[in-house]
């Protein structure tokens, strides 16, 4: 099949939509299918580049103040038109609600291109990064949630990540009937396992090894609510030896390392900045357990990684997360912003290390459900049952 992605957020920019779309891309190409994405340029200028066994048509971008800077295509019609009429398509697949994503759906259906939709985004995403509007963020949420169902409702097949997620959003707006799937991120379980983690790596950015490693890998942004688990480490700290690891890089880690520095821990804890994907599976195995205090997240790939990677997890008990993490199973669910209850949770973990390893064993095994080639050979079907019903 010739099938076109089209994601508003794109490698290098690292977020669950970026991992997962450039995931499905290679995937399906090395599945044998002709696969083009389109994605905002990276340096402003529109430009083609090919990663690995597929291409990348970039479409002009400028950057967007007001939420982490990153780069967006304002007037792309005229580019994703010329893209589509060129490359013509068997099928699309949207992987997001903004300009590039709005002109691919524009076109798509203009030409009879059948359409798959997935959906990532939580409003609270974007909310929490933008202050100035949250005395009325209830009331936005609320409407982005309508336009969000209204919006990938309008093509021929919808998927969110995770079953939980579906009851998140109001679908009683599907007149039209189409069909609404679950389907898994996925990831590659051939880079992530229980192991030895690499000295190099190590001694890179001189992480302790004679002590439990808390870790946080992801965006370091207010949205993740990171400050929570810097509080709930410090707590931790009081009784028992350990370090924090802070993976990734956001607009909130300037405030993260003064909170630490406040709370007299910033000995013990280490910010290593953006890092390569074989860095960060390193880290993993050195990790003893996840915590993830973000509530607005419809699926983490980060979980199933470090899960994947034999690590128990702490998260809180917010939508679809408690899919992933099994209260008493593979780690501990904790009440939204409770920094005491994260710490129990955490300190319950690493200071019990029969405990630790029957989670372990329990998050490999959960994580081996979310095969990202079971998610591969799920959208194949899903495509060609679209391709059908439009021929």
């Amino acid at each position: 099949m010739k099938i076109l992605i089209a994601s508003d957020l794109y490698w290098p920019v690292l977020n669950g939509v970026s991992t997962f779309a450039r995931s499905l891309a290679q995937g399906l190409a090395s599945r044998g299918h002709e696969v083009l994405v389109i994605a905002p340029s990276q340096t402003g200028r529109k430009y083609r580049e090919t990663d690995g066994n597929y291409t990348i048509a970039r479409t002009a971008t400028v950057v967007f103040p007001f939420y982490q800077n990153y780069r967006i295509s304002l007037y792309p019609n005229m580019e994703v038109k010329k893209i589509i009429k060129e490359f013509k398509p068997d099928v699309v697949h949207i992987q997001g609600f903004l300009m590039v994503c709005q002109a691919v759906m524009k076109y798509s259906q203009k030409y009879d291109i059948p359409i798959v939709s997935t959906n990532h985004a939580m409003p609270e995403n974007l909310m929490d990064n933008l202050k100035m509007l949250a005395p009325i963020s209830r009331p936005i949420n609320y409407a982005m949630k309508k336009y969000i169902a209204r919006y990938h409702l309008k093509t021929d097949y919808f998927t969110i990540p995770k079953q939980s997620a579906i009851d998140i959003f109001d679908l009683s707006q599907n007149k039209m009937k189409i069909p609404v799937e679950a389907v898994s991120n996925g990831i590659d379980l051939s880079h992530f396992s229980v192991g030895v983690p690499d000295k190099l790596v190590i001694a890179k950015f001189n992480l302790p090894t004679d002590r439990p490693i808390i870790d946080f890998v992801g965006r370091v942004d207010a949205e993740k609510h990171i400050s929570v688990l810097v509080r709930a480490f410090a707590k931790v700290l009081k009784r028992h030896k350990a370090h924090l690891l802070i993976v990734g890089d956001g607009t909130d880690k300037a405030n993260l390392h003064d909170l630490a520095k406040k709370l007299g821990i910033e000995n013990a804890v280490t910010f290593t900045g953006r890092i390569t994907d074989e860095e960060k599976e390193e880290l993993y195995k050195l990790g003893s357990v996840l915590c993830m205090p973000s509530p607005v997240e419809l699926q983490s790939i980060v979980m199933l990684e470090a899960m994947a990677s034999g690590q128990p997890v702490v998260a809180v008990d917010a939508g679809p997360l408690k899919e992933l993490c099994q209260n008493g199973r593979n780690g501990f669910l904790c009440d939204v912003d409770n920094d005491d209850q994260i710490a129990d949770g955490l300190a319950k973990i690493i200071s019990d290390k029969k405990l630790h390893d029957t989670m372990s064993k329990e998050s490999v095994a959960i994580a081996a459900t979310h095969d990202l080639t079971k998610t591969l050979k799920k959208f194949e079907s899903i495509y060609k049952s679209v391709i059908k019903k439009r021929s």
